[in-house]
């Protein structure tokens, strides 16, 4: 069994659109087209059986739509997926909007400074940790050269201010940053980081190195789909040199612990 802990899906008739407009925004053509079906099928190609799906909202009207739409893909996967709500920091009423991600059994919140336009620490988005932390675990995009709104900096304040909220680092925490990020965000307990999006950019040994720097028993795997595919997101996993032990930890138990997923 393989979880891939990092996808966006879209409805069909945006799908295409939105993939595109992920990939203009960090110069990286789209390697699928953001649909559930191409996901599932790139997914089974490789052996993974079980995705963790977002997508997140540009505008505070999208969250509430975004959310059920989620929410009825994973009811439709027939077990082979779980889903994560969105929220955003215009909101006029953000604990109506966790109200609906957690009666729609959606299990986590994904965040992205920097698409969504707001730094980490933003007082906004305090208080979405504030209100949700206790309950749901908080997947966010971390780190990007270009910008200072998810850095390290900001995230280690946010990581010491708010102990027992659970936080996912995608792309190692720290995307295009990897190195900077992983020395400054290692060892801290309310920390997980995902392989998401890294791998294309760095060699199989510094891959590893950042996996050792963090501990195998916090890394999840995931793809980023439909920037990345699946497909050659495994076959960079499978250049890594590591344990069978370490590559169980990573490919599917420390998720399944995680989001509790039954397998």
């Amino acid at each position: 069994m393989i979880i891939d802990t990092h996808c966006h899906v879209y409805p069909d008739k945006i799908a295409q659109k939105a993939a595109e407009a992920t990939g203009h925004f960090y110069g990286i053509p789209p390697r699928m087209d953001g649909t559930v079906e191409a996901l599932k099928q790139a997914s089974s190609q490789v052996g993974i059986g079980h995705s963790v799906i977002n997508s997140v909202a540009t505008t505070a009207h999208q969250v509430a739509s975004i959310n059920r739409y989620i929410a009825a893909t994973v009811a439709e996967s027939g077990g082979r997926m779980t889903g994560l709500g969105t929220l955003h920091p215009e909101s006029e009423d953000p604990e109506q909007d966790i109200r609906q991600i957690l009666a729609l059994g959606l299990k986590g919140i994904k965040l992205h400074p920097e698409i969504q336009g707001f730094c980490i620490d933003d007082p906004r988005i305090l208080r979405f940790f504030e209100i949700a932390g206790e309950k749901l675990p908080f997947l966010l995009h971390l780190g990007d050269r270009r910008y200072d709104k998810s850095n390290p900096n900001r995230m280690k304040k946010v990581l010491e201010s708010f102990p027992h909220v659970r936080f996912i680092g995608a792309h190692f925490a720290g995307w295009s940053i990897w190195e900077d990020a992983t020395y400054e965000l290692k060892g801290y307990d309310n920390l997980v980081a995902d392989s998401s999006s890294s791998l294309y950019a760095i060699s199989p040994e510094k891959a590893v190195e950042l996996i050792h720097a963090f501990g195998a028993e916090r890394i999840l795997f995931g793809t980023d789909y439909p920037l990345m595919s699946p497909v050659e997101e495994m076959e960079r996993f499978d250049r890594l040199e590591l344990t069978a032990e370490e590559r169980e930890k990573i490919l599917w138990r420390n998720a399944a612990d995680y989001y509790k997923i039954s397998l």
